[in-house]
């Protein structure tokens, strides 16, 4: 695997950099999303997800709950 340099993403325009933040907090939130549900249907609780994730299970509880056939 390459070794990954940060420097590759300093950019002098702070809204190509802010931009470039905004798309990367978009595909966290749809690979979370993602593996929440597969977790749901592997028979997680949302205890275990929560642990997972470094939060609450009413926290990941309230985010992933209430979306149709549970997630």
């Amino acid at each position: 695997m390459e070794a990954w340099d940060p420097e590759q993403l300093r950019t002098t325009d702070p809204a190509t950099g802010l931009r470039a933040v905004g798309a990367l907090h978009r595909l966290a939130e749809r690979v979370e999303a993602m593996h929440v549900a597969e977790a749901r249907r592997a028979g997680w609780s949302w205890e275990q997800i929560g642990d997972a994730l470094g939060v609450t299970r009413q926290s990941v509880h309230a985010k992933y709950g209430k979306r149709g056939s549970d997630v």
